[in-house]
C-alpha cells in the first residue's frame, strides 16, 4: 500500500471535504467566511492531506512496508523514532518524516524536513504542496500560495494544488484569482445570480450586463466581462461580484453594487459632488440613472474670468444593451492664454491670446469583453482667436480659425492579467483625423498610445498601490493651437507632469506645448486612514517627459524630471487630490489641488 496515494487520490479527497467545510458558513460576510473556511480547512483538509499523501520509496523494502503500515495505523511517534536516527535521509524519508512531525503538531520541524526534501528533489511537487499546507496552518497565506504556484509549475494539472490555491485566494477575497484556478478543476458552479441589495436600475439592464448564467460553470473571462459591463453602465462605480457557497458544492453569485442614483445617495453627497470644485470657481452638476435606465447627465460649469467653460454630456446604453453605450455633448470655452516658459519666477511673456472654442460631438463605447473594447466618435468644432500678441511663439500656422470636423477612434486591450499577483497591464491606442476649414484649409492627424501597469503588492486591500503610466503621441499635418499637446498640471489636461503647473496668474500657457510628446508617470500610494466614509492615501511619485515639435519656445527642449508627493482624499465617494511637485531641472516647487475628475483636453 502506497502511503501517499496518487495525485488523483488527493484531487478527489480534498475538494469534497473542503467544500463541506466551507459551505456550512460561507453565507456570512466575507471576513467571517474567510475565518470559518480557514478553520474548517485546517482541521479537516490539511491533516487528511498529510495522512493520505506520503509517497514512499526507501531502499529497504521491509522498512518501506513497515513504515507504510505504521502510517496506516497513524502511529506517528513510532515513525519519528524510527526515521530520526537515520543520518542521510533520502527525499522519500524526508517526506515521511516531515509528514509524521506535522501530524504530531511539530510544524516548524516538519517544515525543515520538507525543505530538505525539496532540496534533494526540486522537481517533486509533493514538497511544495506540503510546505503550502504548513504555511496555511501557520496563517501565512502568501507563503502558502507561493508554494502552490511552485507546485503547479512542476505539474500544472494537479487537481489538489489548483483547488487548494483557488480556495486560498477565495478566502483572501481575490475572486478572479480563485476562479482562475478553480476553472482548471471544473469549478465553480453557479446556481443563482442575485443582487446583494435592492436596486433602482432596471433588472433587465443588470441581467444583460452579466456574461454568465445561473446553473452553469463560472469562467474567469465571463466574470471579468460582467464586471466591465456593469461598470460601463456608469451607475456602479466599483462593481463587485462575490460567491456564497452551498452545502452541495455549488455557489450563488451575489452582485455587490454601490448604485449612483439621482444627485447622490444623500443630500450631503449630492452637494459635495456638485460643489467640490467651488474653490476654483467650478461646479459639477450631475444626475445619474434617470428612470432606472442608466441614463446619465454630467456637466461642468466654470465662471473663472480667465478660463470660462461650460460642458455637458448625456450617455445611455445603446438599445438598452449594456454592451454598448452612446454619448453626445457639447463643450464651450472662452480662455485667456499667456505663453511663458515657467509658472513661477522671472519669465517674460512669449505671446498671448484669447481663444473661443465650441465643440459638439458624440460617440459609442463598446465593452466587448473583460480584456478589450473600443470607442468611435466624431465632433464638429469651431474656434477663433482675439487679442492676439504673437510674440516669439504664436506663429500664423498655429492660429488657424474656422470650423473643424474630427473622427476619433480608441481601442484598449488588457495585455497582461495576473490576478493571483494582482498585476494588470492595459494598452490603449487612439487616433484622430481632422480637417479644418481655415484659410487655406488644412488637415491633420493625431496618434497616441499608452500602457498602464497597475499592481497591488499585498494579497488583500490596496495598500502600497503602484501605478506606472507610459504615454506617447504625435501629430502629422498642421494642427491649430487648441489641438497641441500640453505637459503640466491643469484641470482641463490629462497629461500631468507634476512639477509643472499649466497656469500662471490664472491664465493657461505656462506648461510646455508641442506636437510630439512622451510621458511617464509613476506613483506609489500608502493608505493612511479609512473609515468607510473617508479615506486618505499619500505616496511619492516620479514623472519624466519631453514635448517638442511646435514653433518658437513652446516645447520643453530637454527631458523634464519631476518628483514629489501626492495625497488623495475621498469623502462620500468624492475625490480630492493634493500635489506637491519639484522640478528637478530648475528647482521650482509646485503646489496644486483638484477635485472630481480631470477633464480630457481632447474630444468629448
Amino acid at each position: 500500500m502506497d502511503l501517499a496515494g496518487s495525485a488523483s487520490s488527493r484531487a478527489r479527497i480534498f475538494p469534497a471535504l473542503d467544500r463541506r467545510a466551507l459551505s456550512s458558513e460561507l453565507h456570512a460576510s466575507v471576513p467571517s467566511r474567510a475565518r470559518i473556511a480557514a478553520a474548517f480547512f485546517l482541521c479537516l483538509t490539511v491533516p487528511l492531506c498529510w495522512t493520505q499523501s506520503a509517497a514512499l520509496q526507501p531502499v529497504d523494502p521491509q522498512q518501506s512496508q513497515h513504515l507504510q503500515q505504521l502510517a496506516v495505523d497513524q502511529r506517528w511517534p513510532e515513525i519519528i523514532r524510527e526515521i530520526e536516527p537515520i543520518p542521510d535521509k533520502s527525499a522519500d524519508l524526508e517526506y515521511t518524516y516531515g509528514t509524521a512531525l506535522a501530524q504530531v503538531g511539530r510544524l516548524d520541524e516538519a517544515r525543515s524536513q520538507f525543505l530538505a526534501g525539496k532540496r534533494l528533489a526540486p522537481h517533486d511537487k509533493r514538497f511544495p504542496i506540503e510546505l503550502a499546507g504548513i504555511a496555511f496552518k501557520q496563517k501565512h497565506p502568501a507563503n502558502a500560495s507561493r508554494y502552490l504556484r511552485l507546485a503547479l509549475r512542476i505539474d500544472p494539472a494537479d487537481s489538489y494544488a489548483n483547488d487548494f490555491l483557488g480556495t486560498i485566494y477565495f478566502i483572501q477575497g481575490n475572486l478572479e484569482a480563485a476562479v482562475k484556478y478553480w476553472n482548471r478543476v471544473g469549478k465553480p458552479y453557479v446556481e443563482n445570480v442575485q443582487p446583494g441589495q435592492a436596486l433602482r436600475t432596471r433588472p433587465a439592464l443588470v441581467d444583460r450586463a452579466m456574461a454568465f448564467s445561473p446553473t452553469a460553470k463560472l469562467h474567469l473571462a465571463d466574470l471579468q466581462t460582467s464586471q466591465v459591463r456593469l461598470e460601463g453602465l456608469g451607475v456602479f462605480p466599483a462593481p463587485r461580484i462575490q460567491l456564497a457557497a452551498h452545502p452541495d458544492n455549488k455557489f450563488d453569485a451575489i452582485l455587490n453594487l454601490q448604485e449612483r442614483h439621482g444627485f447622490g445617495d444623500s443630500i450631503w453627497q449630492g452637494l459635495l459632488s456638485t460643489f467640490s470644485g467651488v474653490a476654483y470657481q467650478t461646479i459639477y452638476p450631475e444626475y445619474f440613472n434617470m428612470g432606472g435606465a442608466a441614463i446619465n447627465v454630467t456637466s461642468l460649469v466654470r465662471w473663472d474670468a480667465q478660463k470660462r467653460r461650460l460642458s455637458a454630456e448625456v450617455s445611455a446604453p445603446l438599445r438598452a444593451n449594456p454592451r454598448r453605450r452612446y454619448r453626445f455633448g457639447l463643450d464651450l470655452r472662452n480662455e485667456n492664454w499667456d505663453i511663458r516658459e515657467s509658472f513661477t519666477g522671472p519669465s517674460p511673456s512669449l505671446g498671448s491670446l484669447n481663444m473661443r472654442r465650441e465643440v459638439f460631438g458624440g460617440g459609442i463605447d463598446s465593452f466587448n469583453s473583460g480584456r478589450w473594447g473600443w470607442s468611435a466618435g466624431a465632433e464638429f468644432s469651431h474656434r477663433d482667436y482675439r487679442n492676439v500678441t504673437p510674440g516669439s511663439s504664436l506663429t500664423p500656422p498655429l492660429l488657424l480659425e474656422g470650423g473643424q470636423l474630427k473622427q476619433i477612434t480608441r481601442i484598449h486591450y488588457r495585455a497582461l492579467d495576473a490576478p493571483e499577483r494582482r498585476l494588470r497591464v492595459t494598452n490603449e491606442a487612439m487616433s484622430q483625423i481632422a480637417r479644418i476649414w481655415s484659410q487655406p484649409a488644412h488637415a491633420f492627424a493625431k496618434l497616441e498610445g499608452a500602457a498602464q501597469t497597475h499592481w497591488l503588492p499585498q494579497m488583500q486591500g490596496d495598500d502600497y498601490e503602484t501605478t506606472i503610466d507610459i504615454r506617447g503621441g504625435g501629430t502629422t499635418g498642421q494642427p491649430p493651437f487648441d489641438e497641441l499637446f500640453e505637459l503640466g498640471m491643469e484641470r482641463d489636461n490629462d497629461l500631468w507632469l507634476r512639477g509643472h503647473v499649466g497656469t500662471r496668474d490664472g491664465r493657461k500657457g505656462s506648461a510646455p506645448l508641442g506636437t510630439h510628446y512622451f510621458l511617464v508617470n509613476s506613483s506609489l500610494d500608502k493608505n493612511i486612514y479609512g473609515n468607510g466614509l473617508l479615506s486618505l492615501k499619500i505616496g511619492p511619485f516620479l514623472d519624466t517627459g519631453k514635448i517638442e515639435g511646435a514653433t518658437g519656445n513652446l516645447g520643453s527642449r530637454n527631458w523634464q524630471w519631476d518628483t514629489g508627493a501626492q495625497a488623495q482624499l475621498r469623502v462620500l465617494g468624492v475625490g480630492v487630490t493634493f500635489v506637491y511637485g519639484k522640478d528637478l531641472r530648475t528647482g521650482n516647487n509646485a503646489f496644486y489641488f483638484t477635485a472630481g475628475k480631470r477633464e480630457r483636453s481632447g474630444a468629448l
